[in-house]
């Protein structure tokens, strides 16, 4: 008898239909075809341990399953599912009839029991988009499928109320979430808040301007400053997670399989903290089994960087491309996979190896030459992409002993919101930009030009400050952002003035 069951196969944040086709004819032999990997054909034993635990037995059959289409490589534990219930249909234990209506996913323990699968999200949308009813999988994932609407997400604890399920026995109550409202319930709940922050004002004036515009940023100072304080506290004055950025996140944190069993939706922008010896492949992604890297976990987001010196020179490199493009393509001999990559880069660093370079109480023990080597560390290029630079003072005892409370990041989130709503009606018509950080020349010329007394000042900043020629252009940017914050349609000389006091590392007597 053949049957066919139905699976999905993950590229990138995407699915594609697998159809398993099960032959069982007279014989004793086992056929898996359909290029699987190791861990699809070790199927066949945890397959066996599972029916037999449960009270089926393994048909003594020739069995032949092909996995279509065949040249996509089907790799990973979650098929065992939809291949244990296609045999059983096979072998005629059940019903078959149902089987084209929903698609299976799941990893079986020799108990029978399901394990969580990765990707659930992208393959219960794959599932409503080939129109079928239902998709059976672990209960651990289901509230993670049940976001899609017009599919039944049926989540099961053992492969024995799969198969009472199919054959009528039993039935699986089907998992329902009420997306939106849990999102509701969560996007604006933080741990943390700006109001912890004591002192700091000047910094927490540029990580406003940064969120409010987009922009990458850098902090320089000593330990003990607040750096990692404050980058901690960025998400909370981002703009809230729209539903489709928000189902775009869950997505590419499904296929990472870092969903928890009982989360519908992320509704808090990402805030990843990989440690400096992260290597290239856990940067950006891929692997032997692609998954995403950190780039995209922190799509749409924020990804921080402490300690920037320490990383290795080649995973930063690696960051360029994807902070030009948005998205990180991975390309191999077998496969290419694409993820988005949209995130704010927000880095720390100590201004010199012994970290004391400035600092106003404590001198420096560095050698001469140290400060430029420790700087030359981070290459011209990435801090090119690097629109806001400012170097942070230890807060005071006065400050730091303050009761009065700073100002909220709600307060501040509203006027971040608010500037966003600015740029996104104004790039409206342009595919691909939505705020003033990614803006080029083109656009920089059409919504970005000072006037002549504004022209003056950056001419004479650039001059006396030696600030570099890549520094203009993030000058404008940064001018366009904090007039957006006040509403003004025009760029005006303190709009210019605070931009470049943000460039502190582009001027030339950085570390003399």
């Amino acid at each position: 008898m053949l049957v066919k069951t139905f699976a999905a196969a993950v590229s990138g944040i995407s699915a594609t239909i697998i159809t398993i086709e099960v032959s069982c004819t007279k014989g004793i032999q086992f056929f898996l075809v359909g290029l699987p990997d190791v861990a699809v054909r070790e199927s066949h034993e945890r397959i066996i341990s599972a029916l037999q635990v449960n009270g089926y037995k393994f048909p003594r059959s020739r069995i032949v399953i092909n996995m279509a289409p065949a040249d996509i490589r089907k790799e990973g534990s979650a098929y065992d599912l939809p291949l244990a219930i296609g045999i059983l249909a096979a072998a005629g234990d059940f019903d078959a009839s149902l089987l084209n209506k929903y698609m299976l996913m799941g990893e079986l323990s020799l108990d029978g029991s399901l394990q969580p699968i990765k990707g659930a999200l992208p393959i219960a949308i794959r599932a409503v988009e080939e129109g079928f009813k239902g998709f059976i999988l672990p209960r651990k994932n289901a509230f993670e499928a049940a976001v899609v609407d017009n599919l039944e997400v049926l989540g099961a604890d053992n492969i024995k109320e799969v198969i009472d399920f199919f054959s009528g026995k039993g039935r699986i109550e089907p998992t329902v979430v009420n997306a939106y409202e849990d999102f509701l319930a969560k996007h604006l709940y933080f741990d943390t808040d700006f109001s912890d922050v004591r002192g700091q004002e000047n910094v927490k004036r540029a990580l406003e301007v940064a969120a409010a515009g987009g922009h990458n940023m850098i902090m320089v100072g000593p330990p003990g400053s607040g750096k990692s304080m404050l980058a901690k506290r960025l998400p909370t004055i981002l703009p809230p997670l729209s539903l489709p950025e928000a189902l775009e996140t869950t997505k590419i944190h499904s296929v990472a399989g870092k969903v928890s069993e009982r989360t519908s939706l992320i509704a808090q922008r990402p805030f990843r903290s990989p440690h400096h010896t992260i290597s290239n492949v856990a940067m950006v992604g891929g692997g032997s089994f692609p998954q995403p890297g950190e780039v995209s976990l922190a799509h749409n987001g924020v990804l921080f960087l402490d300690e920037l010196p320490e990383f290795n020179r080649n995973v930063l490199e690696v960051l360029r491309q994807p902070l030009e493009d948005r998205h990180i393509n991975i390309s191999r001999a077998r496969f290419s996979v694409d993820y988005p990559a949209g995130f704010m880069l927000v880095a720390s660093m100590n201004p010199c190896p012994c970290g004391f370079y400035n600092h106003p109480a404590r001198p420096c023990t560095c050698p001469p030459g140290a400060v430029q080597k420790y700087m030359g560390r981070i290459s011209g290029p990435l801090l090119d992409r690097i629109d806001i630079q400012i170097e942070i003072t230890p807060v005071p005892f006065e400050k730091i002993s303050e009761s009065k409370p700073s100002e909220t990041s709600i307060a501040v989130r509203e006027r971040v919101t608010r500037t966003r709503e600015i740029q996104k009606k104004r790039f409206e018509p342009y595919n691909g930009i939505h705020c003033n950080a990614q803006m080029d020349s083109k656009h920089l010329h059409l919504f970005a030009e000072p006037d002549s007394t504004g022209l003056l000042l950056l001419k004479n900043a650039m001059h006396r400050l030696n600030l570099s020629a890549r520094a203009y252009n993030r000058i404008l940017k940064l001018s366009r952002t904090i007039a957006d914050m006040e509403e003004t349609e025009t760029i005006q000389s303190h709009h210019l003035a605070e931009a470049i006091n943000y460039r502190n590392l582009d001027r030339e007597s950085w570390g003399e």
